[in-house]
């Protein structure tokens, strides 16, 4: 059983660079599948209260039967929770739900600039994290335009962007500009759900010349791109796959068949209009 390699957050915690997927599986579906990544060698859960499944994870946890404290367990807060203080009782919410004391990582899970709360709502994350209720904080679906306005009005950067990407959806000015500031950026739908893109003949070919499937030429892209990537999976034999892409590389021919899948900058989500 090998575990995946861990990527160094600005605030010196350690995110294990490959994790669990959970959205949309329920608790009694995602309890079972948090306890089959475990013992496969996964360390790291992705949750949210939007998910309606946080219980079910920290079922999951406690029945695992690794310690808490070896485990990296992500939540996020939507926007129920933004404003001024309502991330409190938000976390307190998931925390209870969780059966945690503790979160490893809280994400505002959507910018939602029509409501002008995202930055209210971080200042009560930097308060949540001080009080040592949870680990790192960051943010998800932000746009350089939102998270330039953290880093002007507050005064923690956030440790991670967690961002819709994968190789049709690359947003490489968006990663810049979180590497830039020291913002681990996170994949989520990094395999492309819904895009079809398992089935690129790209990938097939890149795939056949490894000896691995499509999905690990995909993940192995997000990790030599230095992504965390969060692949959600039910299904033990997919999740064991998932995990084995650290034994081999893309070399530069691979990477530039994969760079002819990128479908452009408007093909993912737009969060200044979407989100909850």
């Amino acid at each position: 059983m090998a575990l995946a390699p861990t990527v160094r957050l600005n605030d010196g915690n350690a995110i294990p660079q490959i994790g669990l997927g959970t959205w949309p599986l329920d608790d009694a579906q995602v309890a079972t599948a948090v306890v089959s990544a475990v013992k496969l060698g996964y360390r790291h859960v992705d949750t949210a209260y939007r998910y309606g499944n946080e219980a079910g994870v920290g079922q999951g946890v406690r029945d695992c039967g690794v310690p808490r404290e070896e485990l990296f367990i992500t939540t996020k807060l939507d926007g129920t929770h933004q404003g001024r203080d309502r991330a409190v009782e938000g976390l307190e919410g998931s925390l209870k739900r969780l059966g945690l004391d503790y979160v490893d990582l809280l994400l505002i899970h959507w910018p939602l600039p029509q409501r002008n709360e995202f930055v209210s709502t971080w200042e009560t994350f930097e308060r949540l994290q001080a009080e040592g209720k949870v680990r790192s904080i960051g943010v998800s679906n932000f746009k350089p335009s939102h998270l330039e306005r953290l880093l002007e009005e507050t005064s923690v950067v956030p440790a991670v962007n967690q961002i819709q990407i994968s190789p049709s959806i690359t947003r490489i000015d968006e990663r810049a500009f979180n590497g830039n500031h020291g913002i681990a950026t996170e994949s989520y739908s990094p395999l492309g759900a819904g895009r079809d893109l398992l089935n690129a003949p790209v990938l097939a070919a890149i795939g056949k010349k490894h000896g691995k499937t499509p999905g690990q030429v995909v993940l192995r892209w997000h990790v030599q791109e230095g992504l965390v990537a969060i692949p959600k999976s039910a299904n033990p034999a997919r999740m064991k796959e998932n995990l084995d892409v650290f034994g081999f590389a893309l070399d530069h021919d691979d990477l530039s068949a994969i760079a002819t899948l990128d479908a452009g900058a408007d093909a993912g989500v737009d969060s200044d209009v979407q989100g909850h």
